[in-house]
């Protein structure tokens, strides 16, 4: 079992769920986003993220229509794999899309722009082959300190 630590953002609050790697990530609409998924190639029991990415990738997948491959979401910090200040480790940003042409790639890449739901989705030119879609917060990031429970 892994824990799964959803920030609430309508609420103020730190949720915990207990989810198998085969369960739909918290919030998350027709399981469309496993706790598999999203934990990726991490081997941390615990992972976390907040309520408003789960409801960006909802509305990202639904309007896209058919299912989004996630190579990985979460990553804690040591894991490897980006930078000190990567949006993986608050649990807000979707590496996806790895098994798509580039053509879908960039279907994808200007859908995710054009709904408004993600704070970043970044340019195929730094990532073109695979789709980064993040929700940074506006003002504070997602800390560690926040999920101390």
């Amino acid at each position: 079992m892994i824990t799964v630590l959803v920030y609430n953002n309508q609420t103020g609050t730190m949720e915990r769920y207990r989810r198998e790697l085969w369960q739909p990530m918290p919030y998350i609409t027709g399981s469309t986003l496993t706790v598999g998924e999203f934990r990726g190639k991490s081997n941390s029991d615990i992972i976390w993220t907040d309520r408003r990415a789960m409801n960006a990738w909802n509305k990202t997948r639904a309007a896209w229509g058919k299912p989004i491959y996630v190579g990985y979401a979460f990553r804690r910090i040591g894991e490897g794999g980006h930078a000190d200040q990567s949006q993986h480790y608050a649990g807000v940003a979707f590496d996806s899309a790895q098994n798509l042409s580039n053509a879908e790639r960039t279907q994808l890449r200007n859908l995710a722009s054009s709904l408004g739901v993600w704070s970043y989705v970044e340019p195929a030119y730094l990532t073109p082959t695979w789709v980064v879609d993040s929700k940074r917060e506006a003002k504070n990031h997602l800390s560690l300190s926040r999920l101390r429970t």
